[in-house]
C-alpha cells in the first residue's frame, strides 16, 4: 500500500527510471554527515551521568549532594528533584529551538553543509567552556552554545542523508543520524564510567570530550560536497549534476535530475516557506512531520531515560558504578535497535516499525508503573531480583524504541516535505523536538517525585495515541522519491480530501497558480 493505511497505490512520475551504484563517495559523505548525531547523542548520555557524580554535585549542586548523601542506598522519588540541576540539562535544548530557525535560513541559502560546520564549531566552544567551568553560570553558557550546534546540526543532517540518499535505501542511510546518535550515547556512558572514578575532575573530563566528534564532524565536513538538490536550489546546476552523477556512480541521471529542476522552480516560486507550509498542499507534512512526529517521539518517554539513567538508576537504589554500569546495557539496547532498524525499515516499511514497536513500549511501560507502585518507594533497597526485572524492561524499551521512535522520528519528517519547504519544515521538526526535549528534562524529575509511579503510565498513554496516530494518517513511504512523497498523501483515503490534486489556490502563498 503506497499510499499508507486504507490507500490506493500512487503512481510516480519518473521514479522507474532512476538509476544508481553505490560509491565510496556517496558513503564517506553519508558517514561524515552522520557524525551530527554522535554530537546529539553524546550529550545525551553524557549529562545524565555527570549529574549523577559527587565532585560534579558537591562543586555545582551541594543541596542535592546532601540529600543524596541521605537517601544514599535507600530508594526515594525525590532524591534528584532540583530545578537547577534540570535546567543544567535543558539549557541545551532551550537553546537548539531558538536557532533552529538561523539554521534553516543558513541551510536554505548556503547549503547544507555550510549549517553542519557552524554546528560543530558552536558545539566545540560549549564543550570547551563547559570543562572549564567554575560556577553554575558558565555550565549554563556551555550548554545554550551546545544547543546552537544541536540546533544547526539536527537541522541539516537528516536533511542532507535524505538528499543525499537513493529512494530505495533512503532509510538505511538516513539511519545513521540515529545510529550515530546512539552510538554517542553508549560512548558517553562508557566515559561516564571511567571518569566517575576520576576525583575530583572526572566530570570535566566527561564534559571536554564533547570537543571530539565536533572536531571530527567539523574537520569532516570541510570535505563533504553539498546535496544536489541544494546546489540546484541555489542555481548551480551544472554542479548539482556533477555531485549527482557521482553520488549515484552513472551518467544517467537525466530522470532524477529533472524531478529536481521540477522542484527547484516550485521552490523558488515561494517567498515565504514558512508561510507555505500552512497551506492545504502541505497540511499532512506540517501535522504528521513538523508538529506530530517530532512531538510523539519525546512523549515516548525515551528521552526521560536517557537524561536521567544513572540518576534514575540511583533513585531506584543501585549504587554509583552500578547505575552508569546499567546505563551502558540501556545505550547498547539503543544501539542494536538502530542496527535493526538500518537494515530491515527499508524492506517493512516505516508504519510496521512505528505501530509493532508502539504496542511493544505500551507494554513495558505499564510493566514498569505496576513493579515501581508494588515495590518502590518504601525506603528500602529493592532486591536483587527486581533490580534485574527493571534493567530488562528499561532495555527491552530501549530497543523497541531504538528501532522505531528513535530513527524514523527523524528519517520520516526529513522525506515528507517537497523542496520549497524543505529546510523551513525541518527547522520546525527540530523546534517542536527540542521544545519537548527541553520539557521532559526540565520536568521528569519533578514529576517522578510528584507522580511516582504515575508518570510511566501517562507515557504508555501517550504510547498508545501516538500508535494510533500513525496506524491512520501516516502513509508508507519506503522506496518512494524524496521530490514525488506528495503524491502519497493525493492517494491517501484522509488527506486526498484535505490536499485534494494540489492545484487548487487558498491564497496563503502570496501565488496565484502555484499549487499549494
Amino acid at each position: 500500500m503506497a499510499g499508507g493505511a486504507f490507500a490506493d497505490g500512487a503512481t510516480l512520475k519518473r521514479a522507474h527510471l532512476y538509476e544508481y551504484k553505490t560509491t565510496g563517495y556517496f558513503i564517506f559523505s553519508c558517514l561524515v554527515a552522520a557524525m551530527g548525531g554522535s554530537l546529539f547523542g553524546y550529550d545525551l548520555g553524557v549529562s545524565g551521568g555527570v549529574t549523577s557524580m559527587d565532585d560534579f554535585l558537591r562543586k555545582f549542586f551541594p543541596e542535592v549532594y546532601r540529600r543524596k548523601q541521605k537517601h544514599l542506598n535507600e530508594t526515594d522519588y525525590c532524591k534528584y528533584d532540583n530545578q537547577t540541576l534540570t535546567l543544567f540539562t535543558s539549557s541545551l535544548y532551550f537553546g537548539a529551538l531558538v536557532f533552529t530557525f538561523a539554521a534553516s535560513h543558513l541551510t536554505r541559502s548556503k547549503g547544507r553543509r555550510a549549517s553542519i560546520i557552524f554546528g560543530s564549531l558552536s558545539f566545540f566552544f560549549g564543550a570547551i567552556i563547559n570543562a572549564f567551568a567554575m560556577n553554575v553560570a558558565m555550565l549554563i553558557i556551555g550548554r545554550l552554545l551546545l544547543g546552537v550546534g544541536i540546533g544547526f546540526s539536527n537541522q541539516a543532517v537528516p536533511m542532507y542523508l535524505s538528499e543525499m540518499s537513493p529512494a530505495k535505501s533512503r532509510g538505511r542511510y538516513n539511519q545513521l543520524f540515529q545510529l550515530t546518535t546512539c552510538l554517542g550515547i553508549l560512548v558517553a556512558n562508557l566515559v561516564n564510567y571511567g571518569t566517575e572514578k576520576i576525583h575530583p575532575w572526572g566530570w570535566r573530563l566527561s564534559l571536554g570530550s564533547a570537543t571530539i566528534p565536533a572536531i571530527l564532524m567539523g574537520v569532516g565536513a570541510l570535505f563533504l560536497p553539498e546535496t544536489p538538490n541544494s546546489l540546484v536550489e541555489q542555481g548551480k546546476l551544472e554542479k548539482g549534476r556533477k555531485v549527482l552523477e557521482k553520488v549515484r556512480g552513472t551518467s544517467n541521471v537525466d530522470a532524477e535530475f529533472a524531478d529536481l529542476i521540477d522542484a527547484s522552480n516550485e521552490a523558488k516560486a515561494i517567498k515565504h516557506p514558512f508561510r507555505n507550509l500552512l497551506t492545504r498542499k502541505n497540511r499532512p507534512q506540517l501535522i504528521i512531520g513538523a508538529l506530530g512526529i517530532p512531538m510523539f517521539q519525546q512523549l515516548t518517554g525515551m528521552n526521560s531515560i536517557l537524561f536521567y539513567a544513572p540518576v534514575f538508576f540511583q533513585s531506584l537504589g543501585f549504587g554509583s558504578g552500578t547505575s552508569l554500569y546499567s546505563s551502558v546495557i540501556t545505550s547498547g539496547a539503543l544501539v542494536v535497535g538502530a542496527i535493526t532498524s538500518m537494515a530491515l525499515v527499508d524492506k517493512f516499511g516505516r508504519r510496521t516499525f512505528f505501530i509493532e514497536a508502539s504496542i511493544e513500549m505500551f507494554c513495558y511501560m505499564v510493566a514498569l508503573a505496576i513493579t515501581l507502585a508494588l515495590k518502590f518507594g518504601q525506603g528500602v533497597t529493592l532486591s536483587k531480583a527486581i533490580s534485574v526485572f527493571l534493567v530488562i524492561i528499561i532495555c527491552l524499551f530501549c530497543f523497541a524504541y531504538g528501532r522505531s521512535w528513535g530513527p524514523l522520528g527523524w528519517l520520516v519528517p526529513s522525506e515528507l516535505f517537497p523542496l520549497e519547504t524543505r529546510s523551513a519544515g525541518q527547522s520546525i521538526v527540530v523546534c517542536v523536538n527540542m521544545i519537548f526535549t527541553a520539557l521532559i528534562a526540565q520536568c521528569f524529575l519533578v514529576s517522578l517525585c510528584h507522580l511516582r509511579y504515575g508518570i510511566f503510565l501517562v507515557f504508555a498513554g501517550l504510547v498508545a495515541f501516538m500508535g494510533t496516530f500513525i496506524f491512520f494518517l501516516l502513509p508508507e513511504t519506503k522506496q518512494v522519491p524524496i521530490e514525488e512523497i506528495y503524491i502519497l498523501f493525493q492517494n491517501h483515503w484522509f488527506w486526498k480530501r484535505i490536499v485534494g490534486d494540489g492545484t487548487d489556490d487558498d491564497g496563503l502563498d502570496g501565488k496565484k497558480g502555484i499549487p499549494n
